[in-house]
This record gives structure tokens, C-alpha cells and sequence, in this order.
């Protein structure tokens, strides 16, 4: 099947320059949205890789309608992959089932790894600098009430609240939660 994914950023902006360059394709089913693609929790590109099954093809007009950083394509992609799904971009001419197309994601996805790698290097020399002249402190511990903690825990033990909900009453992320609730594990 050919699907069409098509995206605008704001109410205002209008999806009828993408859908007259996708209408060249024979799209047999359309979804669009009018909101942000600042992370892929939207509505519309959800469903549509709800949707999507083995041999479809997801048409959009360009990389920046389906997501805004390498990575977050990268994971789209990934996730077309496995539901052997192809992807086709007007603009940037790419199609995942030729092996020209699965190259040029590839490169897109070995230059993200190499920034990403890059970044890592430079914040560890950072902190190494930082270490040697005593400028360093690391994170600072998290206090907490043990009180709360407890009552809290009761609560989330017996359904009342969830992990969000146990996170903001206690004043902590939620990975700091779950690295209280596995200390509390080991003891």
C-alpha cells in the first residue's frame, strides 16, 4: 500500500505544497498532522507506524516532516525496517528499497554516530580538565525525605499513584526514582 505522511509545524501553515508533490505517487491513504515534530510522540506519525505492514511504502515529502534530529529519523527508519516497510522522500530522492537509498541512510546514520561519539570525547576531556583543576563536583546528591519516600512507596505498592506521579510527589526525576526503587530492591 502507499501511504502518504505529511506534517506542518502550526495550524497556520498549510499541508497543500507537500500533498500536490506526493499526489504523483498514487498515495492509496493519508495521514496529517498540524503539530511540532520536536520528538515522535504525534498522533498521526504513531498511527501511521501502527498502520504500516510488511511491503507498504510511507511517502513524505522531505526528512524535516518525519523528524527534526538524525536520531529520532534514524529510530523511524529502524522501526520501517523491521516491519519491512519502505520509506520514500521527495526532496532529498531518497528510497529505502533500492540499495542506493539504504546507503545514503546508512551514511546519514554513520555521521550521526561519528558526531555523537565526537561530542561524548570532547564533554569527557571537558570534565578531565575540569577534575584536575579542582573545578569538578559532579552531580550533586539528591535528598530525600525517607518519610515521604516510605509513604509514597506504599502508595505506588498498592496502585494508588504511578511512577509519574510517585516521581513529581517526591521532587525527582524519573530515572532518579528508579534508581531509588533498585537500591530499595537491594536492601
Amino acid at each position: 500500500m502507499k501511504i502518504a505522511y505529511v506534517r506542518v509545524s502550526t495550524a497556520e501553515q498549510n499541508e497543500a505544497r507537500q500533498i500536490e508533490a506526493l499526489e504523483k505517487h498514487g498515495i492509496e491513504k493519508w495521514f496529517t498532522e498540524k503539530v511540532s515534530a520536536k520528538d515522535t510522540n504525534r498522533p498521526k506519525l504513531q498511527e501511521v507506524l501502527n498502520f504500516v505492514r510488511e511491503g507498504d511504502t510511507i511517502y513524505i515529502h522531505d526528512f524535516s516532516r518525519l523528524a527534526r534530529s538524525t536520531k529520532d529519523l534514524l529510530e523511524i527508519v529502524e522501526i520501517l525496517n523491521d516491519k519491512k516497510v519502505h520509506l520514500v522522500s521527495n526532496k532529498e530522492n531518497i528510497d529505502t528499497s533500492t540499495p542506493t537509498g539504504k546507503l545514503m541512510l546508512t551514511m546519514i546514520g554513520a555521521i550521526a554516530e561519528f558526531e555523537r561519539q565526537n561530542l561524548l570525547e570532547r564533554q569527557r576531556e571537558g570534565i578531565e580538565i575540569a577534575k584536575r583543576e579542582h573545578k569538578f563536583k559532579g552531580r550533586k546528591p539528591v535528598h530525600i525525605d525517607e518519610f515521604l519516600f516510605e509513604q509514597l512507596l506504599q502508595e505506588y505498592q498498592n496502585r494508588k499513584i504511578n511512577k509519574v506521579k510517585f516521581a513529581e510527589k517526591l521532587g525527582v526525576s524519573r530515572p532518579t526514582l528508579d534508581k531509588l526503587l533498585a537500591s530499595q530492591d537491594k536492601n
